[in-house]
């Protein structure tokens, strides 16, 4: 059997530099992320995605990417709840969301369940076996 192994170090760069990358060309107008573009995002959106994308960072680098991953996986499954359930285009009348940034955050927080709780219990908090 080949065995297979995965970075939580490196996950948790990758997933911030993403968030980052995101949070970032929200900024400027384009057909994917922007106030008229698939995804709906104002600047506080725009900043919420940044903060995440450093606290991802955050954990790679203090050697808690797992612990990490799994608490941010935790409040993408609370803010697609609350997404589906608000009614309206701004989430708490201050964030820019639609229907398409729910199914996102769904999909993200599916993404983050599987890799942060699929990680053995002994190897929290660097490299992790599959």
């Amino acid at each position: 059997m080949i065995e297979r192994h995965w970075n939580a170090d490196l996950l948790a760069k990758v997933f911030g530099g993403i968030f980052i990358v995101v949070g970032i060309l929200g900024f400027f107008d384009n057909p994917v992320v922007s106030s008229t573009g698939l995804f709906h995002v104002n600047d506080a959106h725009n900043w919420l995605h940044i903060v995440t994308g450093l606290l991802f960072l955050a954990g790679a680098y203090m050697r808690t990417p797992v612990m990490t991953i799994r608490a941010i996986a935790v409040l993408y499954v609370v803010i697609t709840i609350i997404g589906f359930a608000w009614r309206g285009p701004m989430l708490f009348d201050a964030i820019a969301m639609n229907m398409a940034d729910n199914w996102l955050h769904a999909a993200v927080a599916a993404i983050l369940l599987l890799v942060g709780f699929l990680a053995p219990a002994e190897e929290r908090l660097g490299h992790a076996r599959m």
